[in-house]
Protein backbone atom coordinates (compact mmCIF):
# COMPACT_ATOMS: atom_id res chain seq x y z
CA UNK A 1 0.00 0.00 0.00
CA UNK A 2 1.47 3.51 -0.95
CA UNK A 3 1.47 6.02 2.00
CA UNK A 4 -1.47 7.92 1.14
CA UNK A 5 -4.50 5.13 1.34
CA UNK A 6 -5.96 5.25 -2.06
CA UNK A 7 -9.64 3.60 -3.14
CA UNK A 8 -7.86 1.21 -5.41
CA UNK A 9 -6.03 0.06 -1.81
CA UNK A 10 -9.44 -0.24 -0.03
CA UNK A 11 -10.29 -3.08 -3.83
CA UNK A 12 -7.23 -4.46 -3.54
CA UNK A 13 -7.63 -5.16 0.34
CA UNK A 14 -11.61 -6.52 -0.19
CA UNK A 15 -10.05 -8.99 -3.13
CA UNK A 16 -7.49 -9.96 -1.10
CA UNK A 17 -9.91 -10.29 2.43
CA UNK A 18 -8.04 -7.64 4.30
CA UNK A 19 -10.45 -5.64 6.53
CA UNK A 20 -10.70 -1.88 5.64
CA UNK A 21 -11.02 -0.29 8.71
CA UNK A 22 -12.95 3.30 9.20
CA UNK A 23 -13.52 5.86 11.58
CA UNK A 24 -16.30 8.83 12.16
CA UNK A 25 -14.38 12.13 13.43
CA UNK A 26 -15.57 15.58 13.50
CA UNK A 27 -12.35 17.60 14.83
CA UNK A 28 -8.40 18.00 13.89
CA UNK A 29 -7.30 16.27 17.05
CA UNK A 30 -9.27 13.05 16.82
CA UNK A 31 -8.57 12.88 13.42
CA UNK A 32 -4.75 13.04 13.43
CA UNK A 33 -5.00 10.60 16.20
CA UNK A 34 -7.06 8.45 14.40
CA UNK A 35 -4.91 9.05 11.14
CA UNK A 36 -1.78 7.86 13.15
CA UNK A 37 -3.44 4.85 14.37
CA UNK A 38 -3.33 3.76 10.35
CA UNK A 39 -7.10 3.60 9.71
CA UNK A 40 -7.52 3.59 6.00
CA UNK A 41 -10.95 5.81 6.25
CA UNK A 42 -11.92 8.56 8.48
CA UNK A 43 -15.45 9.84 7.66
CA UNK A 44 -17.02 13.53 8.50
CA UNK A 45 -20.37 12.23 9.83
CA UNK A 46 -23.32 14.31 10.21
CA UNK A 47 -23.61 12.29 13.91
CA UNK A 48 -21.62 15.31 15.13
CA UNK A 49 -24.74 17.61 15.57
CA UNK A 50 -26.32 14.87 17.57
CA UNK A 51 -23.19 13.38 19.15
CA UNK A 52 -20.99 16.30 19.68
CA UNK A 53 -23.41 19.31 19.34
CA UNK A 54 -26.87 18.15 21.34
CA UNK A 55 -29.52 18.35 18.66
CA UNK A 56 -32.29 16.37 18.77
CA UNK A 57 -31.85 14.72 15.46
CA UNK A 58 -29.20 15.16 12.39
CA UNK A 59 -31.52 16.76 10.20
CA UNK A 60 -31.15 20.24 12.03
CA UNK A 61 -27.16 20.60 10.73
CA UNK A 62 -26.52 22.51 7.69
CA UNK A 63 -24.05 22.35 4.74
CA UNK A 64 -22.00 25.10 6.38
CA UNK A 65 -21.53 23.43 9.43
CA UNK A 66 -20.59 20.12 7.64
CA UNK A 67 -18.30 21.75 5.63
CA UNK A 68 -16.21 23.45 8.81
CA UNK A 69 -16.66 20.26 10.68
CA UNK A 70 -14.84 18.46 7.34
CA UNK A 71 -12.20 20.91 6.67
CA UNK A 72 -11.05 20.33 10.65
CA UNK A 73 -10.41 16.75 10.16
CA UNK A 74 -8.71 16.98 6.79
CA UNK A 75 -6.37 19.29 8.32
CA UNK A 76 -5.79 16.52 10.67
CA UNK A 77 -5.36 13.54 8.07
CA UNK A 78 -2.51 12.96 5.75
CA UNK A 79 -2.34 9.43 5.13
CA UNK A 80 -5.93 7.93 5.32
CA UNK A 81 -9.30 8.81 3.17
CA UNK A 82 -11.41 11.29 3.90
CA UNK A 83 -15.03 11.29 3.52
CA UNK A 84 -17.68 13.49 4.33
CA UNK A 85 -21.45 12.96 4.78
CA UNK A 86 -24.12 14.99 2.96
CA UNK A 87 -26.10 16.58 5.48
CA UNK A 88 -30.45 15.95 5.03
CA UNK A 89 -31.17 18.44 2.42
CA UNK A 90 -29.01 18.52 -1.13
CA UNK A 91 -29.22 15.35 -2.20
CA UNK A 92 -33.25 15.06 -1.42
CA UNK A 93 -33.56 18.51 -3.37
CA UNK A 94 -32.37 16.80 -6.74
CA UNK A 95 -29.30 15.78 -9.00
CA UNK A 96 -28.28 19.79 -9.62
CA UNK A 97 -28.31 19.79 -5.86
CA UNK A 98 -26.31 16.78 -4.86
CA UNK A 99 -23.43 17.75 -7.87
CA UNK A 100 -23.48 21.38 -6.82
CA UNK A 101 -22.92 19.84 -2.83
CA UNK A 102 -20.48 17.34 -3.33
CA UNK A 103 -18.24 19.88 -5.78
CA UNK A 104 -18.71 22.49 -2.34
CA UNK A 105 -17.11 19.97 -0.15
CA UNK A 106 -14.15 19.10 -2.46
CA UNK A 107 -13.29 22.99 -3.58
CA UNK A 108 -14.25 23.85 0.14
CA UNK A 109 -13.01 21.23 2.64
CA UNK A 110 -10.88 19.00 0.44
CA UNK A 111 -12.37 15.56 0.75
CA UNK A 112 -11.67 12.87 -1.22
CA UNK A 113 -15.60 11.33 -1.16
CA UNK A 114 -18.59 12.58 -0.08
CA UNK A 115 -21.24 9.72 1.37
CA UNK A 116 -24.90 9.62 0.97
CA UNK A 117 -27.06 8.24 2.56
CA UNK A 118 -30.18 6.63 1.46
CA UNK A 119 -28.55 6.75 -2.08
CA UNK A 120 -30.38 4.05 -3.27
CA UNK A 121 -32.95 6.62 -3.74
CA UNK A 122 -31.23 8.24 -5.83
CA UNK A 123 -29.33 6.36 -8.81
CA UNK A 124 -29.12 9.65 -10.82
CA UNK A 125 -27.31 11.18 -8.19
CA UNK A 126 -24.81 8.76 -7.89
CA UNK A 127 -24.00 8.77 -11.53
CA UNK A 128 -24.30 12.77 -12.01
CA UNK A 129 -21.39 13.27 -8.59
CA UNK A 130 -19.06 10.15 -9.85
CA UNK A 131 -19.39 11.70 -13.54
CA UNK A 132 -17.66 14.95 -12.31
CA UNK A 133 -15.17 13.23 -10.79
CA UNK A 134 -15.98 12.65 -7.13
CA UNK A 135 -16.12 9.49 -6.03
CA UNK A 136 -19.34 8.76 -4.11
CA UNK A 137 -19.42 6.35 -0.85
CA UNK A 138 -23.39 4.92 -0.86
CA UNK A 139 -25.06 4.59 2.00
CA UNK A 140 -27.84 1.72 2.35
CA UNK A 141 -30.08 -0.16 4.21
CA UNK A 142 -31.74 0.97 8.06
CA UNK A 143 -29.68 4.36 8.00
CA UNK A 144 -30.82 7.44 10.37
CA UNK A 145 -32.81 8.75 6.68
CA UNK A 146 -34.36 5.82 5.80
CA UNK A 147 -34.98 3.94 9.32
CA UNK A 148 -38.83 4.94 9.12
CA UNK A 149 -39.35 2.64 5.60
CA UNK A 150 -38.05 -0.40 8.07
CA UNK A 151 -40.45 0.84 10.71
CA UNK A 152 -38.30 1.42 13.18
CA UNK A 153 -38.62 5.31 15.05
CA UNK A 154 -35.27 7.33 15.09
CA UNK A 155 -34.59 8.25 18.05
CA UNK A 156 -30.28 8.93 17.96
CA UNK A 157 -29.74 5.75 16.04
CA UNK A 158 -31.33 2.70 15.22
CA UNK A 159 -30.79 -0.18 17.79
CA UNK A 160 -28.19 -2.80 16.59
CA UNK A 161 -30.99 -5.49 16.78
CA UNK A 162 -32.79 -3.64 14.03
CA UNK A 163 -31.24 -5.72 11.43
CA UNK A 164 -32.27 -5.55 7.67
CA UNK A 165 -34.70 -8.56 7.71
CA UNK A 166 -33.37 -12.10 5.78
CA UNK A 167 -36.54 -11.08 3.64
CA UNK A 168 -34.80 -7.95 2.02
CA UNK A 169 -32.15 -9.93 0.84
CA UNK A 170 -32.77 -10.24 -2.28
CA UNK A 171 -33.55 -6.48 -2.50
CA UNK A 172 -30.42 -5.65 -0.63
CA UNK A 173 -28.53 -7.26 -3.07
CA UNK A 174 -30.76 -5.23 -5.77
CA UNK A 175 -30.21 -2.13 -4.32
CA UNK A 176 -26.27 -2.85 -3.84
CA UNK A 177 -25.30 -4.01 -7.64
CA UNK A 178 -27.89 -0.80 -8.81
CA UNK A 179 -25.57 1.27 -6.70
CA UNK A 180 -22.25 -0.41 -8.10
CA UNK A 181 -23.78 -0.05 -11.45
CA UNK A 182 -24.36 4.03 -11.12
CA UNK A 183 -20.90 4.35 -10.15
CA UNK A 184 -20.38 4.52 -6.22
CA UNK A 185 -16.92 3.55 -5.10
CA UNK A 186 -17.72 2.43 -1.65
CA UNK A 187 -20.88 1.51 0.38
CA UNK A 188 -22.28 1.75 3.44
CA UNK A 189 -24.51 -0.67 4.45
CA UNK A 190 -25.97 -0.09 7.89
CA UNK A 191 -27.41 -2.69 9.97
CA UNK A 192 -26.67 -5.13 7.52
CA UNK A 193 -26.87 -8.01 9.82
CA UNK A 194 -24.91 -11.57 9.17
CA UNK A 195 -27.34 -13.39 6.83
CA UNK A 196 -27.76 -10.10 4.04
CA UNK A 197 -24.38 -8.46 4.87
CA UNK A 198 -22.59 -11.48 3.77
CA UNK A 199 -25.04 -11.94 0.98
CA UNK A 200 -24.64 -8.32 -0.40
CA UNK A 201 -20.64 -8.13 0.53
CA UNK A 202 -20.24 -11.10 -1.72
CA UNK A 203 -22.79 -9.78 -4.62
CA UNK A 204 -20.84 -6.54 -5.42
CA UNK A 205 -16.86 -5.80 -6.04
CA UNK A 206 -16.60 -2.80 -4.26
CA UNK A 207 -15.86 -2.59 -0.89
CA UNK A 208 -19.24 -3.26 1.62
CA UNK A 209 -18.31 -1.52 5.24
CA UNK A 210 -20.58 -1.12 7.91
CA UNK A 211 -21.11 1.96 10.55
CA UNK A 212 -23.77 0.76 13.52
CA UNK A 213 -24.89 -3.13 13.06
CA UNK A 214 -22.18 -4.03 10.85
CA UNK A 215 -20.34 -6.92 11.84
CA UNK A 216 -16.96 -9.28 10.45
CA UNK A 217 -19.31 -10.77 7.08
CA UNK A 218 -18.45 -7.20 5.49
CA UNK A 219 -15.35 -5.63 3.92
CA UNK A 220 -14.42 -3.71 6.84
CA UNK A 221 -16.20 -1.28 9.76
CA UNK A 222 -16.80 2.08 10.79
CA UNK A 223 -16.93 3.09 14.15
CA UNK A 224 -17.30 6.68 15.75
CA UNK A 225 -14.35 7.37 17.41
CA UNK A 226 -15.88 9.36 20.54
CA UNK A 227 -18.12 6.20 20.68
CA UNK A 228 -14.84 3.77 20.56
CA UNK A 229 -12.95 6.12 23.33
CA UNK A 230 -16.01 6.38 25.89
CA UNK A 231 -16.21 10.03 24.92
CA UNK A 232 -19.91 10.99 26.25
CA UNK A 233 -20.88 11.87 29.07
CA UNK A 234 -23.25 9.11 29.25
CA UNK A 235 -20.19 6.94 29.99
CA UNK A 236 -19.91 8.40 33.40
CA UNK A 237 -23.19 6.46 35.17
CA UNK A 238 -23.13 3.54 32.54
CA UNK A 239 -19.58 2.15 31.61
CA UNK A 240 -19.58 1.45 28.01
CA UNK A 241 -18.16 -1.72 26.46
CA UNK A 242 -15.46 0.89 25.00
CA UNK A 243 -11.82 0.61 23.89
CA UNK A 244 -11.31 3.42 27.08
CA UNK A 245 -13.52 5.66 29.36
CA UNK A 246 -12.52 9.06 28.29
CA UNK A 247 -15.30 10.56 30.00
CA UNK A 248 -14.22 9.15 33.41
CA UNK A 249 -10.44 10.56 33.00
CA UNK A 250 -12.36 13.64 32.20
CA UNK A 251 -13.92 13.88 34.84
CA UNK A 252 -11.13 13.09 37.33
CA UNK A 253 -8.61 15.64 35.88
CA UNK A 254 -11.09 18.28 35.67
CA UNK A 255 -12.12 17.67 39.48
CA UNK A 256 -8.32 17.63 40.55
CA UNK A 257 -8.04 20.76 38.61
CA UNK A 258 -10.95 22.37 40.53
CA UNK A 259 -9.17 21.16 43.56
CA UNK A 260 -6.33 22.65 42.75
CA UNK A 261 -7.58 26.36 42.32
CA UNK A 262 -9.78 25.86 45.28
CA UNK A 263 -7.09 24.50 47.48
CA UNK A 264 -4.77 27.61 45.74
CA UNK A 265 -2.57 25.05 44.70
CA UNK A 266 -0.51 25.35 41.06
CA UNK A 267 -2.40 23.72 38.15
CA UNK A 268 -0.91 21.17 36.18
CA UNK A 269 0.54 22.34 32.76
CA UNK A 270 -0.07 26.04 33.98
CA UNK A 271 2.49 28.99 33.92
CA UNK A 272 4.53 28.65 37.04
CA UNK A 273 3.34 31.12 40.11
CA UNK A 274 5.74 32.62 41.89
CA UNK A 275 5.70 31.58 45.62
CA UNK A 276 4.74 35.04 47.64
CA UNK A 277 7.43 34.27 49.98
Amino acid sequence: MSDRVTLRDLRRMKDEGTKIVGVVAWDYQIARIADRAGVDLVSVGDTVGVNLWGHSNPFEVTMDEMIVVARAVRRGVDRALVCVDFPFGPLQEGTDSAVRAAVRFVKEAGVDLVKLDGAADFPGAVTAITRAGIPVFAQFGITPQTALRYGVEYNAVPSAADQVPAAMREAMITEARQLEEAGAALLNFTNSGPVVGAAVADAVSIPVVGGFGGGPWLDGRMRMAHAAIGYAASALDNPPDTYANVARITLDAITAYAGDVRAARQVAGGVPVPSAD
